[in-house]
């Protein structure tokens, strides 16, 4: 499979979206599609797909896109449910047609085969479970089952209505569809939004092990780093390509960069040398030959392009804490959080500096935490208490949706009258308002604008505890490494909720890990964590196939008991009848026909003889059994 794009451009109107796109992907390749928002990566994605919105690039090469082995391309925006009214598993099972359909047609040839043994509904009956077999007919009900297990969905869910499923679950159900459609290419557009670390980590696996090529954009880095070998970014309208994954990329765009400045800063100093030559001597008859030769040294080099500066736009560190906590931050024990009922039990403590991150699936009380500690929600029992002079900066995931028709200068002066108008800029410049910016109207902000206003806000205030609930929601990468940089400089407490590992990882310096078991707290960073994780489920393990063993060894032990105590039951059975046949024998002893004839008299004694020694020999083996 072979998909190329050549010096393409999208333009919409009289504005160029993508000025230059070179674009390759083959056979297996995970492909990552990276850049800041509004770039136009998901315009890219659609150019994949819409080929029709493509017309020649700036490059030199001629506007072509080549096509080999490419049947099906797989976009998430494109599924749409027909019929709501039919239950999930069944629109599931659409995906699975010619499997279903071909596993119906073996059960009609089955029953005929019956009564018809002709040689030709045999060979037929062959060639259908051939195919059957080639469409992994064995195993799609295993395959659909983990995948919406993996997503979180019961097994009663399957039955439920589409119609019955919220917007987001619809999503996740249109996602399955799409990963069990396996189409040649698979676009995804985020993929992780939305979901929990547990199914991140299982939709890493998954896509790395695809049997088909993948393109992603994605602002989560860990998600990348585990899964591509193919980065494209998109900067200043033009698509550049780097091998490998995230943290690869991140290495090559830095060396070439500071080679090619390198270059280009030699090349501008050789010039400005030559030129020097060239002006001293140019008008010396004796030297203007070699002037001359000068001027044509420098006509004729191959120019290095100053390298165009990385796109770092980014957050300014300037908030200051107004007042210093006291040691203990948080006190928190048997804490019971929920709504009608408890959903999590916790205890733990926070001191000065300490920056935790709270994890762990969705919808098991890490929002929930955060909203009982700063009061919009009621504690169902247990207790916490803020320390000496906590001043809580609270950040909530909805605030992102918020619209209003003031401008981002009124909504942030009105916060903080007393700022001047240079003051009120300089402030909202830190957080990457600049200019015109300002003059927005809060409707017309994008969702990682509005991240931004909020926290500029907040921080803005000088709380010395900042509780952020998913604060790189609608960020981009460069967004996010901003705040990490600003959050890991900030001098105070933070408590946070992240599904974005990576950003937990750089900020985090313990956890708190929530499951359906309960909550536990870490003192360590995640990659520890992970490894700790790691370890645990070595031991676990190990645990486990020694209990199995053990387990092995009792079954053994009893299973070879039971085989003792029936011997012991059909020995004592056996000595119990020999003995009574002895008696009738020795009772024959007394018979005047048997003790005047020696021959019986001697055939009846042998008889005794050889019974006491059957029980003898029967007596020595129950008490060996008996024994052990």
């Amino acid at each position: 499979m072979n998909y190329t794009i050549v010096n393409g451009s999208v333009e919409f109107g009289a504005e160029t979206i993508l000025a230059e796109i070179n674009f390759e992907v083959k056979g297996k390749d995970k492909v990552a599609i990276i850049g800041r928002n509004g770039v136009g990566k998901s315009t890219l994605l659609k150019s994949i797909i819409d080929n029709s919105i493509l017309t020649e690039g700036i490059g030199e090469e001629k506007f072509s896109i080549y096509k080999e082995g490419v049947s099906i391309i797989g976009y998430l925006k494109q599924i749409d449910f027909e019929d709501e009214s039919i239950s999930m598993i069944d629109e599931i099972l659409k995906v699975y047609k010619p499997v279903l359909d071909t596993e119906k047609k073996m059960e009609i040839l089955l029953a005929r085969m019956q009564t018809d043994k002709s040689e030709e509904l045999a060979k037929e009956y062959s060639k259908t479970l051939d195919r059957y077999e080639f469409l992994d007919g064995y195993t799609y009900k295993k395959e659909y089952e983990t995948v919406i297990n993996k997503f979180g969905f019961t097994k009663e869910d399957k039955e439920k209505k589409i119609s019955d499923f919220s917007g987001g679950q619809r999503t996740k159900i249109a996602f399955i569809k799409l990963l069990l459609s396996k189409p040649d290419i698979l676009l995804l557009d985020e993929p992780t939004n939305h979901l929990d670390v547990t199914t991140i980590e299982w939709l890493e696996g998954y896509l790395k092990n695809y049997p088909k090529a993948v393109v992603i954009v994605s602002h989560d880095r860990m998600f990348l780093d585990k899964i591509v070998n193919k980065v494209y970014e998109i900067e200043y309208g033009t698509v550049t390509k780097y091998t490998g994954n995230y943290s690869d990329f991140e290495r090559q765009k830095k060396a070439n960069y500071e080679k090619q400045l390198k270059d280009y800063e030699y090349q501008q100093a050789e010039i400005k040398r030559l030129m020097r030559v060239v002006e001293r001597f140019r008008y010396k008859a004796t030297k203007a030959k070699m002037a001359q030769s000068k001027l044509k040294q420098i006509e004729h080099m191959v120019k290095v392009k100053e390298p165009s500066r990385y796109d770092l736009t980014s957050f300014n560190i300037n908030f200051k804490l107004e007042k210093e906590s006291g040691k203990d931050v948080l006190h928190v024990r048997n804490l019971e959080i929920g709504y009608s009922k408890v959903i999590q039990k916790m205890s733990f403590d926070l001191y000065r500096g300490q920056k935790l991150a709270v994890i762990g699936e969705n919808g098991i009380g890490k929002s929930t935490l955060l909203k009982t500690l700063v009061g919009k929600l009621e504690k169902l029992n247990g207790n916490f208490e803020f320390g000496h002079n906590v001043e809580i900066g609270y950040f909530d995931q909805q605030m992102a949706f918020f619209d209003s028709k003031k401008t981002v200068f009124d909504e942030f002066s009105e916060e903080f009258p007393w700022l001047t108008t240079t003051e009120v800029r300089n402030s909202l410049a830190s957080f990457m308002f600049y200019g015109e910016d300002v003059f927005k109207t809060i409707n017309m902000l994008s969702g990682g604008e509005k991240v931004r206003l909020q926290l500029a806000k907040i921080l803005k205030k000088g709380s010395n505890f900042l509780i952020l609930d998913e604060p790189t929601n609608h960020m981009d990468i460069v967004g996010k490494e901003s705040l990490e940089m600003l959050l890991k400089e900030y001098k105070g407490t933070i408590l946070f909720v992240s599904h974005d590992r990576f950003f937990v990882n750089k900020i985090a310096d313990s956890l708190l890990v929530f499951d359906k078991n309960g909550v536990k707290f870490y003192d360590c960073t995640y990659n520890e964590y992970e490894e700790k994780i790691k370890d645990e489920d070595i031991k676990e393990e190990g645990i486990h196939e020694q209990k199995k063993k053990n387990e092995n060894n009792l079954y053994l032990q009893q299973k070879e008991q039971a085989k003792r105590d029936a011997r012991i039951k059909k020995i004592e059975k056996e000595i119990t009848l020999i003995e009574n046949e002895v008696k009738v024998l020795e009772g024959s002893l007394q018979s005047e026909e048997v003790y005047t004839d020696y021959e019986k008299l001697t055939d009846i004694q042998n008889q005794i003889d050889e019974s006491n020694m059957k029980i003898n020999e029967l007596m020595e083996e129950w008490e060996e059994l008996s024994t052990n």
